[in-house]
């Protein structure tokens, strides 16, 4: 792609999505910019990456074909006022941030803008992200397909309406939390059990990656495949039995929407 990423904010997401980007080798480092609150994090970025960082955000507005919001939310009236009279009027603004809605964003510039929301995830670092895009009406057909080639070179990617945008944080955006939380439970269970911690892990999160892979790639669903492990009067569907009584589904289901309702109330 031969175009100027720039990223106003340099945490852990816009982190995430830059070394997807280069991983995938979607772009040259030389093509990408980024710019952070503190001199020092701004260094930080540019030694991880590679990349020109800094702490100038009207400079990467100035210079970005694409340019991503990847600040938190509170920060986005501060950060499009100090910059909204240096985006080009070609420039494809990205917002990552939960909370902040198109028509919100397109108020704060108080002016046409072509703008993608965008939610993806942080296992972008890895190249297995999971985000959702949904455009505006400024942009174009060619806009979104840039786009969603910037996010599938770091995972998965789907267009959906806006109104599913708070769903996706709490299905995908939010929901590596979860999981980890998981791999870590069914790991302190293998320690108490004998194994020592590091394999523990190991071996959680490779079956919990290659549960995942199974939905993916076999299409069948979920509660098919898990039916397929639990043989009569065996190990796995005690296990089921147990997780059942203890609530899991309720619990994960209960905890989501709460995620989804505290995107809602941000907004």
């Amino acid at each position: 792609m031969n175009k100027t990423i720039g990223f106003i904010g340099g945490g852990n997401m816009a982190g995430a999505i830059i070394g997807g980007i280069l991983n995938s080798g979607l772009t040259a480092k030389e093509q990408i910019i980024a710019t952070a609150k503190t001199e020092k994090t701004a260094a930080s970025l540019s030694k991880r990456f590679g990349i020109l960082a800094g702490t100038d955000n009207i400079a990467a507005a100035k210079q970005s074909d694409i340019l991503f919001l990847a600040v938190k939310p509170y920060l986005f009236a501060e950060i499009i006022a100090q910059t909204k009279d240096y985006v080009r009027p070609e420039t494809l603004v990205i917002s990552i941030a939960a909370g902040q809605s198109i028509d919100n964003i397109e108020h704060l510039f108080e002016r046409e803008v072509r703008l993608i929301r965008a939610m993806p995830n942080t296992p972008a670092l890895v190249g297995e992200a999971m985000s959702a895009l949904c455009a505006n009406q400024n942009a174009t057909e060619n806009d979104l397909t840039e786009a969603m080639a910037i996010f599938n070179s770091f995972g998965k990617c789907e267009v959906v309406p806006e109104s599913m945008m708070d769903t996706v944080i709490g299905v995908s955006g939010s929901s590596p939390a979860y999981a980890y939380m998981f791999i870590e439970a069914m790991a302190d269970a293998a320690v108490a059990d004998g194994m020592p911690r590091a394999q523990a892990y190991k071996f959680a999160a490779q079956a919990v990656l290659g549960a995942a892979k199974m939905v993916l790639e076999t299409g069948d669903h979920p509660g098919a495949l898990k039916d397929a492990v639990c043989s009569p009067g065996g190990t796995t569907i005690e296990a089921v039995a147990m997780l059942e009584q203890l609530g899991l589904r309720s619990a994960v289901i209960t905890a989501q929407r709460a995620c989804v309702q505290k995107s809602k109330d941000m907004a």
